[in-house]
Order: structure tokens, then sequence, then C-alpha cells
């Protein structure tokens, strides 16, 4: 019975997330029944059929021969079951016997691993002096006999709903979880007896561990899966061939574009109504996680509306799953899960398509297989050379590490279950689960809150504008108002205003923009940018939001500020977040504020970025999470950090010596203005008694500077994009949907980049290549934005020959930031290359130009 048929299954489970959340930021070992194992599981031992030989070794036996099998018994998890003198001991099951265990767990890169106690083993060796072992239930790798639990999970569950609760005890963590936390009326379900020493295992807590080392645990874990996914999710890892029922005359059209990861191509059909269908024969051993298509509704009557799925072996076909197809969906859809066997082959069936449509579109195809994680953690990720960016785990022994993290896995998967009841609909002024805030970094680990994202997203899409604005732009103006920002004081003419004004509508029947709409409307208006010869198909208008990123949070030191809305922090020109801007506590135009916050709402919501170099602080704020001035305001000001840390820790005499009577109750705001910490506080001196409450009272005043503008920036954010989707991402994943990813590497833009009438071999893309490799950062965001607008990833890159063709020349490189194109010139040398990119990424910024750019 899940959580959301249940309302007692809820509630409790909500109110032991709540015991949990409070351990986990206290540091203190988590209830009892997270961390259930019971005493002992009975397995089975399941032959592999498709073994070419009897006598194979498999998975947990140490050899087989006709009619027997041997299991290997080793002393611990860490030794190789490839080596005949690790092994400990060897039993031999009778016939029709299980294998009993205890429910102790252990996976690594040698598969899962169960132990086996003194008792257990003398079933199967009596009279003789054994210690107890461990047994490989399960390889990683392919074939072999392995080893079973007798009844599954949802054996069980369908037991306990035919005869009662108590036909058979508990003995899953879960069914702890609910049964100690629940409310019942009667009598409790039996729980079966758990493995102490394993429980007080998962519980332990090192005694210098805090709540960040929990979080960098988290990351650490996310980034690993992330890595692992993109490498097992490949739908060529785990099938062997790919038949469809037809393909449509057009040579781009054809099956290999449910594979080739590009939701431009797709799969088309030519055929009978109703008669489409893609057949996958599966790799040995693949047991489907998830079976995903990728569709569009701007196919039309091409969309599919109903899938069926069948899976077998030969033509044997049994069916799996019947899916209805939202018609307005653009991107995946799982139309398969959680299957628990290898099926050779699973056939999807278009049985019928929008608006009685003849033939069928998929964009792609994704297979998450059992492969990728259905033995759970590894152990052996947790080594210390691993964790070179995370000090604060390291010294910790792996297996402590690694049970921490399963245990963080078990609240994750507790707190997906309740997730869809915890998060409200679309309403900017409901609150969700508060406590849900204070631990957004777990979030990351959820496999539910993605579609609960998309979910209200969509439940919060508008329709488009039935017209597109156009704005008129002065670029030389903006131009000159940045080199002298004393000549226009109003900064009307800065881009930012021009738009702002020009957004204005025209009379009181004209809307304002929402920014609401849907993702795919990538093109919030035109630009017409006077004196510049463009037709704006986009890269105009991606143009003017990098024009506005510029305005906003200057990427040069040197320039002064072209805009009023955020301040340079104290940490500029020292290695520490030397680039952050601060909103300004002096600035009063709050409206404007609001929109600077709606633009952000709207480029989370799309594909373009507002390139804004905010500090954690201000993040965490805008996404209602909590702030710390150890951990945050260090990327502020540094110096004032480390002044009071040492302030707070002085003896009376260097505090004397230091400051005498010339210290005060005032404080030095990020705008320079200066403030007084209590009323009339620029006449009163700090003693050395009061310097902790002088210490308490600048700190508060400090993170609080902007709390009137950020107030603002958020309600414009909220205004865009629903409380429930802010509460589900942290702050981090926020700064990026906003901003794009900062760091621009040559592998990720190889990635993204497409060759027109170009080989990638080709010496011209080689020189390309070499020549970014040895850009800067920097420089290659200049270089981006110069191809595509944009100025931070993702962004696709086309690369075509300019029209010299094959021809050598130095000429500059042209591009179109309309269609993302680089027209790429014949260069004599790498060299050459290289200085005509930065030159042209860092000079030419009239875009499409087919006049004098500042032409009368």
């Amino acid at each position: 019975m899940s959580p959301g048929d249940s309302p007692h299954l809820l509630l409790g489970r909500i109110r032991f997330l709540n015991r949990c959340i409070d351990c986990f930021r206290r540091s203190e070992p988590v209830p009892e029944c997270l961390c259930y194992v019971p005493k002992e599981v009975c397995y089975k031992i399941c032959k592999d059929s498709s073994s070419a030989s009897s006598a194979s070794t498999g998975a947990s036996s140490g050899g087989s021969s006709v009619g027997k099998t041997i299991v290997s018994v080793f002393d611990s998890p860490h030794q190789s079951p490839l080596s005949k003198k690790a092994c400990k001991y060897n039993i031999e099951p009778k016939k029709g016997t299980c294998i009993r265990t205890t429910g102790e767990e252990y996976c690594n890169s040698q598969g899962l691993w169960v132990k086996i106690n003194k008792e257990q083993l003398e079933e199967h060796r009596p009279g003789q002096e054994l210690e107890e072992g461990w047994i490989l239930v399960c390889k990683h790798t392919e074939g072999g006999d392995r080893l079973v639990p007798v009844e599954s999970p949802e054996t069980v569950n369908r037991q306990q709903q035919l005869f009662g609760f108590d036909h058979k005890a508990c003995n899953r963590w879960e069914q702890v979880v609910d049964v100690e936390n629940a409310l019942y009326i009667g009598s409790k379900p039996k729980v079966s007896e758990c493995d102490e020493a394993a429980v007080e295992k998962l519980r332990y807590v090192p005694p210098t561990w805090t709540y960040e080392c929990d979080e960098d645990l988290v990351h650490y874990f996310y980034d690993h899966i992330g890595k692992e996914d993109e490498n097992l999710g490949s739908v060529k890892q785990c099938v062997t061939s790919i038949d469809v029922s037809s393909c449509s005359e057009d040579p781009s059209g054809g099956a290999t574009c449910l594979t080739d990861g590009d939701t431009e191509t797709y799969w088309e059909s030519d055929g009978m109504q109703g008669q489409h269908w893609i057949r996958l024969h599966m790799k040995r051993g693949t047991v489907v996680n998830k079976l995903i298509l990728t569709v569009d509704s701007t196919d039309d009557n091409y969309m599919p509306k109903r899938v069926t799925v069948f899976g077998g072996e030969g033509d044997n076909l049994k069916k799996l799953s019947d899916v209805t197809i939202d018609d307005n969906l653009i991107g995946e859809v799982c139309v398969l899960e959680d299957m628990t066997s290898h099926l050779p082959v699973i056939e999807v069936r278009i049985e019928e398509c929008r608006d009685e449509g003849i033939d069928v579109r998929i964009r792609g195809l994704k297979i998450k297989s059992s492969c990728e994680r259905d033995l759970g953690l590894n152990a052996d990720v947790f080594q210390s050379s691993n964790l070179v960016r995370y000090p604060r785990l390291q010294g910790t022994p792996p297996d402590v590490l690694y049970r921490r993290a399963l245990v963080i896995q078990r609240f994750i998967c507790l707190l997906d279950s309740v997730l869809p009841h915890l998060v409200p609909a679309w309403d900017y002024s409901l609150g969700t689960f508060s406590q849900i805030k204070s631990i957004k970094q777990f979030l990351l680990l959820s496999k539910r809150r993605s579609a609960l994202i998309t979910q209200c997203l969509k439940d919060s899409e508008t329709s488009k504008p039935n017209f597109m604005p156009r704005l008129y732009i002065n670029r030389r103006l903006a131009m000159e108002h940045r080199d002298n920002t004393s000549l226009d004081p109003s900064c009307k003419n800065a881009v930012f205003n021009q738009v702002y004004e020009g957004l204005k509508p025209s009379d009181k029947f004209e809307k304002t923009l929402d920014y609401r709409w849907p993702a795919r409307y990538d093109q919030w208006w035109e630009c017409k940018f006077i004196a510049e010869g463009i037709i704006d198909q986009g890269g105009g208008f991606r143009d003017s939001l990098a024009d506005m990123s510029e305005e906003l949070c200057p990427s040069s030191a040197e320039c002064a500020m072209p805009l009023p809305f955020f301040n340079r922090t104290s940490n500029q020109g020292s290695l520490e977040a030397r680039d952050y801007y601060v909103p300004n506590p002096s600035c009063k135009e709050f409206q404007k504020c609001e929109w600077i916050g709606q633009l952000m709402g709207a480029a989370l919501r799309g594909k373009d970025f507002l390139v804004l170099a905010l500090p954690g602080l201000v993040w965490k704020q805008l996404t209602g999470e909590a702030v710390s001035w150890s951990k945050d305001f260090p990327a502020v000001d540094s110096v004032l950090v480390n002044l009071l840390d040492a302030m707070e820790n002085m003896d009376q005499e260097t505090f004397e010596f230091r400051f005498g009577e010339e210290l005060v109750y005032t404080t030095l705001l990020s705008d320079g203005q200066m403030v007084e910490l209590i009323p009339g506080g620029s006449n009163v001196a700090v003693h050395y008694k009061d310097r902790k409450e002088f210490i308490h009272l600048v700190q508060k005043a400090r993170l609080e500077e902007s709390k009137q503008q950020i107030a603002a920036i958020q309600a414009g954010l909220l205004k865009v994009v629903p409380q429930a989707v802010l509460d589900l991402l942290t702050w981090q994943e926020v700064e990026k949907k906003v901003c794009g990813d900062p760091e621009i590497t040559v592998e990720a833009l190889k990635r993204l980049t497409r060759y027109e009438d170009l080989e990638q071999s080709d010496v011209r893309v080689q020189y390309l290549w070499e020549a970014l490799t040895n850009f800067t950062n920097e420089d290659r965001s200049r270089f981006l934005r110069f191809v595509t607008g944009r100025s931070r990833l993702p962004a696709p890159i086309y690369i075509f020959p300019d029209k010299q063709g094959s021809e050598t020349t130095d000429a500059l490189p042209q591009s179109s930031t309309c269609s993302s194109t680089l027209y790429l010139p014949n260069y004599p040398s790498a060299k050459v290359c290289e200085e005509k990119l930065r030159y042209a990424a860092y000079n030419c910024v009239a875009i499409d130009t087919d006049m004098s750019p500042w032409e009368e």
C-alpha cells in the first residue's frame, strides 16, 4: 500500500521525516527504524539459463557441476571473488533448500555481498568451528548463477493484503518506518527481529561530523551518479539492434534518429494507420528500469496519442503497459518502468496518433536499465583519492561514508514517496513543506522532484503573446553612457532602460508581458538596433539580454557602474569572488528591481540567460534558504569577516591597543554608506566587554543591508516562477538555470557543435579547437557570445566554411547570432586562427552588419 492511498501512512512518514531532518541538522544518529536491517534473509540459487555450459562460474558460486552448486564464503567483501586463495570456505546447499544469511548488505565494484553468520554457516558445515563471512550474491558483470531473495517485496505485500498484516512479519525498512510512525486502529503489524550490530553501523556518526559533511556527501554522490548515468543511459549499451515497422522516404527520418540524442530529428513511419511499432532486441541480462520516448506536440497529428508496450521472447510477447500521452507534451514520457526480469524483445506499438493521424514521429528513445544502479551504492567510489574536492570528507573511512550515504538514500526514498503531497499547486502566495528548506541540498538526489518541477511550470504557463514587441535600441548611446556615466545620470540611454521603457504598454488595452509562456517560445521581443543592419530572428534579442547583463554586472572591474541596481563587493581585486555584485542598498527603484526578477524567472523557464554575478548570499535569499555569516559573507567581504573573527578572539590588551576609543557603533555598507548600529552609535565607543554585541550588530546590518531590494527581485521572480519550484531547486541550480554554466570547457563546446559542409577532421576545425584550448574561460565566453549571442552554456554552434572556401586567408571570421553560426576561414596556422578569433570575439560588437555600425 502506497502512502498516497493511506492518509495514516502519509502523515506518519511526514512526522518521521521531520524527526530525521532534526537529526541531520544536529549531526545526531537517525532513528533506528530508518536503519533497520533484518536479522535473517533467505536466498535461493538462480541458475544462469543462458550459460553455454553448466560448469561455468556464477555470480555467487565458486564453481558448478551437474546437479550441484558450490558457494564461496570470504572473510570480507573487499576480497576478489576470482581468487581461490581468498576463499575462506565453500558450502554446498542441498537441492531445493535455501541459504539463510543476515540482512546486512555491502555493494562494491565486485557486486552485491551479504553477510552470513556462524549459526547459518553451520547448517551447511555441521560440527566445524566456523567464523562469519561474506557471500557474493550478484556480480555487476553479466552471466553466471546468482542468489535471489525467496520472497520478493511485491509477493510479501500481496500476501499481506490477502491474508492480513500478521501473515508475515515486516522485514523491510520502509515497512518498519510505517509500523513505528503511523497510527493504526487495533494491533500493529509485527516486525521481524533486527540485526542490531548492522543497525548501529548505519546509525554511526563520526565525532567530527557536521551537517555540512552530509551536504558534501550528497554533492559528491550526485556528481558521481550524474557521470554514471551519462555513461550507462545509452541505448546502445542496452540494445543489440532496433527494428521499426516502416520509415518515411526522407533519409533524415530513419530509425537512427531515435538514438542520436538530437530532439530536432525524428523517426517517421510510412505505413497503415495503427500499424507502427519499434522493436528493441535487448542485450542479454539487461533488465529495463525505464523506457522513455521523446515526443513533441508541435508535430500535430504525427504526435502519438496512445502507446502500448509488449515484451517477451520471440513472437510470444505479452502486454506490459498501456500509456495515453498528453496532447500538449513536449519532452519525455515514460512508457515502461520497473521490470523485474530480462526481456529479450521489447516492442513499442503506437496504437493511435493525435487527431486520427496516420503516421507517427518519435524524436528520441532512452533506456535506463538495471545495470545502472540496481545493486545500489558502490562503496569503492568513496575512496579518499576521489574526494579531493571535498576536504571535509577526506580522512573519513570509505565504509563509514558508504553507510552514511545509504542512510541518506533511504531518507530521500521516503521523501520522494510523500513529495507530491507536500508541493502545492501553482499559486505564488502558497508555501510548501517548510522543513524542506533546511535540507535543500538533499533534494539533488530526489527522483521525483524533476517531474514535479516540470508539472508546476506547465500548470503555471500562459499562452504566448498575440504579437511580439518590437524595440528600437540605440547601442551607440548605450556605449557612450558606459564610457562616461556622468553624461547621463538618469541612465536612460542604457540598453536596460531602453528595453524597460520600450516594453511599457502603449495604451490601457495592451497587456504587460507575464513571461510565463511555454519554453519553446524562445524570443521575448524583437530588436531593431539603430544604425545596425539586422533582421532579428533571435540573435538580436539574445544580444540585448547580453548587453543588459553586462550593464547590471559588468565583467570588467575597471569600468564605472552603468546602472544603480548593484554594487561591486569589497573583494574586488582579491582572489576570492572578486567579480561578485550585491544589490545596492541605496537603490529605491523597486519596480525595476521587480522587473529584474521577472527577467530572471523568464530565463529560468526558457533557454536564454540573464548573466548576473551574484554571490550565494543573494541566491539563497531569493530561494528562501538560510544564510550564514561564516559560510556566505566571505564572498562579499572576506576582510570584514576575518576582522570580526579576530576581534572576537583577541584579549583585552590587544583590543584596546588596536581600537582604543576610536571604534564606534557604526559600519560601512556595500554602497559606501555609513550607518549607525544603535541610536547615536557614531558617538558611542565600543568597549571590550561589549565587542560580541557589536560584532552581532555588524553582522545583522550587513546580512540585511539589501533586504528591500532582494525582496523586490524575489517578488518579480515569483510572478513568473511558482514558489513550489523555488522550494524544490537548490540555490546553485537556480543560479545555473538563470545564468547558465560559467565554466566553458572545450569538451562542452565540442558536444554542442555541428558541422555543415565541413568534416570534423578538416584542418580548419582542428585549428579552431587548438585555438580555443589556448583561450581563457573569459575568452571562450566572448567567443560564444560572438557566435550565438549567449555568453554561457548551453548554446548550439553551427560551423560553416567561409565564402573563400578552401583558399587560405587571414580575414576575420564572420558569425550570425540569429542562427548561432560561425563562418570559419581557412587559416594558415592555429596561431593565426587564435589571433583572429580572439580579436573578433572582443571587438566585433555589431552583428549581421551590412552598413557602417555607427552610421547616422
